[in-house]
């Protein structure tokens, strides 16, 4: 599985409670922000069923 790069915005107060629960946990904020992620889909299939992936074609410089 190839891993991808995301940029976020997030305001500062967001970003210093997030560490703070991160050092809590003993993670990183990166790691915190997986895990996050992670909960937030599985609930979401829980509700919705299972999101399948379908590989998109790169498309040409042309179009």
């Amino acid at each position: 599985m190839a891993v991808k790069s995301l940029s976020i915005r997030i305001d500062e107060e967001m970003l210093d409670k997030l560490h703070c629960v991160a050092d809590y946990e003993g993670r990183s904020a990166n790691s915190q922000i997986l895990i996050l992620i992670r909960d937030c889909i599985e609930q979401f299939e829980e509700r919705h069923g299972k999101i399948e992936i379908t590989k998109r074609k790169p498309k040409k410089d042309s179009e």
